[in-house]
This record gives C-alpha cells, sequence and structure tokens, in this order.
C-alpha cells in the first residue's frame, strides 16, 4: 500500500468526522494496542534484529504462560497488526507496516489543528 492510498483510507480525525464502517477496523487495532503486553510484543517485534521475532524470542521476554502469548499474538494478528510465517516448529511474526502506517495517518493532526 503506497502512502497516498494510506492517506485516502484513514483521514485524520481532526479533518472529518468517521463514519460507523470506516472507524470499526481502526478501534480493533487500537483495542489490541491497548493492551500492555501486546504493546510490548510489538515493540520487541519492531525492534528484533531484521524485523521479525520467533514466539521462542516473546516468550522469554514476559513472565506469561506460553498459551496467554498465543493469545496475545491472536489479538494482534486479527487486528492485521503482525503477520506470521512456520518454519519448521517455530512461527516468526513479523509487524504489517501499512496497518501501524493507517493508524499513524488516522490520528495525525493538520497543521492548523496543532497551532
Amino acid at each position: 500500500m503506497d502512502e497516498l492510498t494510506v492517506l485516502d483510507c484513514c483521514a485524520p480525525l481532526a479533518r472529518e468526522p468517521l463514519d460507523e464502517e470506516s472507524a470499526a477496523g481502526p478501534a480493533r487495532a487500537f483495542k489490541a494496542l491497548g493492551d500492555p503486553v501486546r504493546l510490548r510484543i510489538i515493540s520487541i517485534v519492531s525492534a528484533h534484529e531484521g524485523g521479525e521475532a520467533c514466539v521462542c524470542d516473546l516468550t522469554a521476554s514476559f513472565d506469561l504462560a506460553q498459551p496467554t502469548i498465543s493469545h496475545h499474538l491472536k489479538v494482534l494478528k486479527d487486528a492485521g497488526l503482525l503477520t506470521s510465517e512456520r518454519r519448521a516448529s517455530w512461527v516468526y511474526y513479523r509487524i504489517v507496516p501499512d496497518r501501524l502506517a493507517e493508524l499513524s495517518a488516522l490520528l495525525a493532526a493538520p497543521a492548523e489543528v496543532t497551532k
């Protein structure tokens, strides 16, 4: 998705009100990011070398059971924030940059609002 498409799809909140349908997807993504564990998972995956992290890297970063981590990863995937790829017995996770760009564009305040 190119930058123009992202901006066309998600006009900043300060510029025009969202209708119910346009608000549903971003609301689900923001809700997913509203949990501290999930926000940390996004941060860890983003900062990890190569832009992807193995599930083993994630479980080692938390004092949580593996099924709990898996639940959080599923919520992030369902919200379109992560993708995954199985390699042998491990699953690797990557950020979906276009999805984060959509959320960022939605929150961007036009210059006249920020003055």
